[in-house]
């Protein structure tokens, strides 16, 4: 999706990773060094799990038993029935919490991570309450950004709204995010499965169509106002909601925002425009495809960064930092 380049380097337009379409191309190279650390332990799908492919990608704690679970939406209160204004409290996730990030196949509920971050459509409520019973936190992940084909909803997206197929993934086309009237009721729906099937979080994937060839003239404001709005939709539904890359808007995003996802920014040199989120307490959800652990764990733990290597199909395969 070292050491000294870290910090005072940034290689992209904020919007990177082997699997987002704004990192294509990209060919900075990186740096390796030795590892200092302990040996990682690799997760690897067991024999009896069959692997059914997901159409979603990544561009695709445990908690205390006093909050394992998420918090129903409020009531309305006493006075004539009128609504409580008052967002539903919500999780918060912690600096160093663990993850797991898996899009595609049976979901592997034996990792050893805090978060799992899995898709929308293909997990089910049952996968999400055994998560729960393990002191886990689940995250939904969806596009809110692109139109794919498949999903459950995907006739629902009008064709003008439909942009450029994105690079890498020729049946998504990016959306006109300026029809915030068209598209974010159709969010608000998909945080309602989210939140119906018991996710702690979500992860709306590919906010970043002002920085790539969308085929609509979008703005950096336009972005800005829609990934709000995505965030308000979350809040208002009791779930905690991630930054996925963006980062040109980091800083701008992360108040809104309770954590950050970003592939690869050890590869291209930008870990630390991620700065305002760490400096916030919002963790830093990390993933890396092509880099060895020993070239990006040095660095990355220093900045607190919850980092992963990952392979690109975001299968249960998993070594951590």
């Amino acid at each position: 999706m070292l050491l000294l380049w870290l910090t005072g380097c940034s290689g992209g337009s904020g919007s990177q990773g082997g699997l987002s379409p704004s990192s294509k191309g990209a060919s900075v190279a990186a740096t390796a060094t030795q590892p200092t650390a302990t040996q990682p332990s690799a997760t690897q799908p067991t024999a009896t799990q069959p692997t059914v492919t997901s159409n979603a990608r990544g561009s695709q704690g445990r908690p205390s038993p006093s909050a394992s679970t998420a918090t129903p939406p409020p009531a309305n209160n006493a006075r004539g029935g009128q609504k409580n204004t008052t967002p539903p409290a919500r999780w918060r996730p912690v600096l160093g919490t663990t993850w797991q990030w898996q899009l595609s196949g049976r979901p592997d509920l034996t990792v050893q991570a805090q978060i799992y971050d899995v898709d929308l459509f293909d997990t089910s409520a049952d996968v999400v309450r055994r998560l729960h019973a393990q002191g886990r936190r689940a995250v939904c992940y969806f596009s809110a950004g692109s139109w794919e084909p498949g999903r459950p909803d995907s006739g629902a997206f009008p064709g003008a709204v439909r942009g450029r197929p994105l690079e890498g993934f020729e049946d998504e086309r990016w959306l006109d995010i300026r029809r915030t009237d068209l598209l974010l009721p159709l969010m608000a729906k998909r945080l309602d499965l989210c939140r119906a099937k018991g996710f702690d979080g979500a992860e709306p994937d590919n906010v970043d169509g002002y920085a790539n060839p969308s085929g609509f003239p979008l703005t950096g404001v336009q972005q800005l106002r829609y990934n709000r709005a995505l965030a308000a939709l979350a809040h208002a539904r009791g779930l905690a909601v991630a930054l996925k890359n963006d980062l040109d808007q980091v800083s701008l995003l992360a108040p809104a925002f309770d954590f950050a996802v970003n592939e690869q920014c050890a590869e291209y040199r930008e870990c630390n425009r991620l700065g305002p989120f760490v400096k916030a307490g919002k963790p830093v959800l990390h993933v890396e495809y092509n880099l060895p652990l020993a070239s990006f764990c040095p660095a990355t733990r220093p900045l607190r960064f919850s980092s992963l290597l990952k392979h690109e199909d975001l299968g249960v395969y998993r070594l951590s930092c």
